[in-house]
C-alpha cells in the first residue's frame, strides 16, 4: 500500500511555511495522540502518519529531498517509528504541547535573564500665553530612576556578577506538570528573572536602579496649546536589567490671560469703550501680542460689536495660518454722577426722545413690537 502524501497527512500545500506544518502537527496530535486514546489502533495509525511528515517536513534537508524524489528521496534518511512500537522521542503529549503553553505564557524559555522597559513619565510645564505662543526653551528637573552606575545595573556586588538561577537553570521559567499538560510558569526562586544575586549592591540593594533628579532641556514650539504633549525619547525611567529607558511626556498646560481668551488660532477680547466714544465714534488702542495696533470705531456703535483683526492671533503648532484677534467692544455705562452731569444726562434724554426712531431705531421698533402684543392680548 503506497504511503499517503506528506503535505496531505497534514492537510496542507506544498508551499506550507514551517509554522504552518507544526501547527497542523499539533493540532492533528492534540486528536490523535495514544496517550489520549488508549487501545486505539486507528488513531495510533493517524498519529504516527503525522508524526512522520512533521519529521520529514520540518527537516529542510529532508523536505527538499521528498519535494524532488518522494518518499524514495527520505526512504534511506530514517523513518518514524521501529521495532517494538512507536519512538515518541521528544514527541511525548507533554513535550509536544509544552511549547503551545509556552506561547500563550510567555513564551519558551531561552535562556538569560529578562529585559523590561522602563516607565514613561509625564512632567506638566505651565506657560503663559505669550511663551505658548512664541515658544520657549525651559529647563525642567524630574525625579527619574536611572541605571545604577555602581553595580552597571546588574544589582549585585561591584566585583561580582549574578549566577544562573539553580531552580531554573538560568530561564526564568519552570515546567508545571498537570495531567496530560506541561504547563510553563515563571520560576519562583529568581521571579523570571533566571539570575540569583548573592550579594546586593549596597547603593542599589540589588534593584540595579537608583533614585535621582536630573534637570532636562525642553524646546518648546511656538504655538502649542493647553493638552499638547512634547515627548522626550528616553527619558523616562531607566529599564530593568538592561532593558530600554521609557520616555517623558512634558504635557502642557497654558495659563489663563487677564486680557486675552484662545481658543484654537484665534483670540479674543473684550474692549470697554465710553457712551460718547460708541455714539460719535473714534480711535482707541488695543493689544495684541506683537504690540499695540489702532481699532477705529464708527459712530453709532452698539455694545457686542465684533471687530475681527487678520492675523493677529496664533500661528498653530502643526502649521495653518495665523489665526485672527477678534475684539467685542462693551458701551460702559456711567457711574458717580454728579447731579450736573445727571442734569446733562436728563436734557440729553429728552433731546433724543423728541427725535423718536431716527436716533433710537432700535428701542422704537422693540417698544412698537410690545405695545402691539399688549393690543393682541387685549392688556
Amino acid at each position: 500500500m503506497a504511503k499517503p502524501d506528506y503535505y496531505e497527512s497534514l492537510g496542507l500545500s506544498r508551499n506550507a511555511s514551517e509554522q504552518d506544518i507544526k501547527k497542523a502537527f499539533r493540532r492533528l496530535a492534540m486528536k490523535y495522540h495514544p496517550d489520549r486514546n488508549p487501545d486505539n489502533a486507528e488513531a495510533l495509525a493517524k498519529f504516527k502518519e503525522a508524526k512522520e511528515a512533521h519529521d520529514v517536513l520540518t527537516d529542510p534537508r529532508k523536505r527538499s529531498a521528498y519535494d524532488q524524489f518522494g518518499h524514495a528521496g527520505v526512504s534511506n534518511q530514517g523513518g518514524f517509528g521501529g521495532p517494538g512500537g512507536p519512538d515518541f522521542g521528544n514527541g511525548s503529549f507533554q513535550d509536544i504541547f509544552g511549547d503551545v503553553f509556552g506561547d500563550i505564557f510567555g513564551g519558551r524559555a531561552g535562556g538569560g535573564r529578562r529585559s523590561y522597559r522602563g516607565a514613561d513619565l509625564r512632567y506638566d510645564l505651565s506657560l503663559s500665553l505669550e511663551e505658548a505662543v512664541a515658544g520657549k526653551d525651559v529647563k525642567i528637573r524630574i525625579p527619574t530612576t536611572v541605571e545604577c552606575h555602581h553595580c552597571g545595573g546588574t544589582g549585585a556586588k561591584p566585583g561580582t556578577r549574578p549566577k544562573d538561577c539553580p531552580t531554573c537553570h538560568g530561564t526564568g521559567q519552570v515546567r508545571m506538570q498537570q495531567g496530560f499538560f506541561s504547563i510553563q510558569q515563571t520560576c519562583p526562586t529568581c521571579r523570571g528573572t533566571g539570575k540569583i544575586i548573592e550579594e546586593h549592591c549596597p547603593h542599589c540593594r540589588g534593584v540595579g536602579r537608583l533614585r535621582e533628579e536630573k534637570t532636562l532641556a525642553v524646546k518648546v514650539p511656538p504655538g502649542v496649546d493647553t493638552g499638547d504633549r512634547i515627548r522626550l525619547a528616553g527619558e523616562g525611567e531607566a529599564g530593568e536589567h538592561g532593558g530600554p529607558a521609557g520616555d517623558l511626556y512634558v504635557q502642557v498646560r497654558v495659563e489663563e490671560h487677564p486680557i486675552f481668551k484662545r481658543e484654537e488660532s484665534h483670540l479674543f477680547c473684550e474692549v470697554p469703550i465710553s457712551f460718547v466714544t460708541a455714539a460719535l465714534g473714534g480711535e482707541l488702542e488695543v493689544p495684541t501680542l506683537n504690540g499695540k495696533v489702532m481699532l477705529k470705531i464708527p459712530p453709532g456703535t452698539q455694545t457686542g460689536k465684533m471687530f475681527r483683526m487678520r492675523s493677529k492671533g496664533v500661528r498653530p503648532v502643526r502649521g495653518g495660518p495665523t489665526g485672527d484677534l477678534i475684539c467685542r467692544v462693551l458701551v460702559e455705562t456711567p457711574v458717580n454722577l454728579t447731579e450736573r452731569q445727571k442734569e446733562l444726562l436728563r436734557e440729553f434724554e429728552d433731546s433724543v426722545s423728541a427725535g423718536g426712531k431716527h436716533h433710537s431705531p432700535h428701542s422704537s421698533s422693540w417698544l412698537d413690537g410690545v405695545k402691539s402684543f399688549f393690543e393682541r392680548m387685549g392688556l
